[in-house]
């Protein structure tokens, strides 16, 4: 059976199975749109979780949009997740370790439905730039901006050409900018980055928008630096996935794509970004990043934006179902620990290896290897084979108080990177104190769990009828 060759086909599927909620009604994409599908979210069981579309988008200045979006396609629950692989729910971990063990290269093709459409050199603005398209607000009230949830960054090794895809927020900032957070070093895109610093030249990146899901699914995994993200894509796809030549920069995208958009993160200044609502509730502090300069837009004329809704779970979990399978493929495969029955990740941040009679020193190993392979983790712990993963409690990250003089190290205006990286600026010492993610500034809005069990399902079956 072919794979889905695009995001359309997709969203038809998902249809097909029952998966899939079209919201005619007029929805207005800054205070509404997010916190409706988290109604499912916070109110129904993950087996009645759906995908939507929404149809009909406007903003709060009153702006209506001609292309429609849709939220939770790619990992709403594990069944949708199934659909975008291709698999049924209980194949999941099998179709990920043939697509690991059977990577297939991409190809190049000379054209593309994304190119329908460009905008580049004088012509950038004519349609408003970035502003054409409806990106939600994620968190209402909160976020400092409306934020690309579900980018698909393609950046490439200046020195070896080594690709690289990965997911990582984006600020809208202008018509022609964005943020980009890159929150470790370890991070591939960040290794690009810093390359380029020391080279002294910019970094040529493009976002991809939607496409065929198997380019979301491996966008938010972690594999090893030398693993090309689009070969992996090809094996889930059980063909080489179809790339098109950009139009400014020398990278290749996906041809499947909804949206292109080319340009570069300067390497000489960084501006500030966030606040962002994070995954455990809290409000992601504003902090000096890079930022990234829009030289070309594409898009299909008639394109889908597709957001991912995450931040505080449960949400669209895509980035923790791929973590868990590439974790347990790469304690149990490729380090041999034959003891590794399952691995589990909550909130990124708790981290369980479940282990059927192990060697204290397999214990230790796996635990070290998880760790190093997941840098964000807090807490990692063996599991018991005889235990349930269900004993997984909800882990929460600590609060930090934030004083008015920490505060004072965001002022909003632009720095070069040798001003941050001085060892005499205050602004770094003040800033090395303050986790980058740890900032509660109060309970998340009611409007996000004001609707339980059934009456979160009627209040969006009325919507969807319009």
């Amino acid at each position: 059976m072919a794979y889905h060759k695009d995001l359309r086909e997709h969203l038809d599927a998902l249809e097909k199975e029952g998966l899939l909620v079209r919201i005619k009604t007029q929805v207005n994409k800054d205070t509404e749109l997010h916190p409706l599908v988290r109604l499912q979210f916070r109110g129904l069981p993950e087996e009645q979780r759906k995908a939507f579309l929404f149809e009909n988008v406007v903003d709060s200045r009153g702006k209506e949009y001609k292309f429609p979006v849709t939220v939770s396609a790619s990992s709403g629950s594990r069944r949708i997740y199934a659909i975008a692989l291709k698999c049924k729910p209980e194949e999941i971990a099998a179709k990920w370790d043939k697509a690991q063990s059977h990577p297939i290269k991409p190809v190049i093709v000379e054209s593309a439905p994304v190119y329908e459409e460009v905008h580049i050199g004088d012509n950038l603005l004519e349609h408003g730039g970035l502003d054409e398209f409806p990106v939600p607000i994620s968190t209402p009230g909160f976020d400092v901006a409306p934020y690309l949830s579900s980018p698909f960054w393609v950046t490439k090794d200046p020195e070896t050409g080594m690709r690289n895809v990965g997911t990582y927020r984006a600020q809208l900032k202008s018509p022609t900018r964005t943020g980009i957070l890159m929150e470790y070093k370890e991070q591939h895109i960040a290794r690009h980055w810093d390359k380029c610093r020391q080279l002294g030249i910019p970094l040529q990146a493009a976002i991809s928008i939607g496409g065929s899901p198997n380019i979301g699914c491996v966008s938010v995994s972690k594999f090893p630096y030398e693993v090309d993200e689009f070969d992996i894509a090809g094996g889930i796809a059980g063909e080489p996935v179809e790339l098109v030549k950009c139009k400014t920069v020398d990278l290749e995208v996906p041809a499947s794509a909804e949206v292109i958009i080319e340009g570069e993160v300067s390497t000489s200044e960084l501006e500030p970004e966030a606040p962002f609502g994070e995954y455990p509730g809290y409000m992601g502090l504003r902090g000096d990043r890079p930022f990234f300069t829009v030289k070309c837009i594409a898009h299909r004329k008639d394109a889908i934006w597709q957001s991912f809704i995450s931040q505080r779970g449960p949400a669209e979990d895509i980035n923790t179902y791929t973590r868990e399978l590439f974790l347990y493929k790469l304690l149990r495969h490729d380090s041999n620990i034959s003891s590794v029955k399952a691995v589990a990740i909550q909130q990124y941040r708790l981290l369980v290896v479940q282990m059927d009679k192990p060697e204290r020193s397999e214990v230790m190993r796996a635990l070290e290897i998880a760790t190093q392979a997941n840098p964000n983790t807090k807490i990692a712990a063996p599991l018991s084979a005889t235990m349930p993963r269900q004993i997984l409690c909800i882990f929460s990250s600590p609060c930090v108080q934030v004083s008015p003089k920490s505060q004072d190290c965001h002022r909003a205006r632009r720095r070069t990177i040798n001003e941050l990286l001085s060892p005499r600026n205050s602004v770094v010492q003040a800033s090395t104190n303050i986790p980058p993610w740890a900032v509660r500034v109060k309970a998340l809005p009611r409007h996000l769990f004001r609707f339980q069990g059934s009456s979160a399902s009627q209040h969006i079956s009325s919507l969807a009828r319009g």
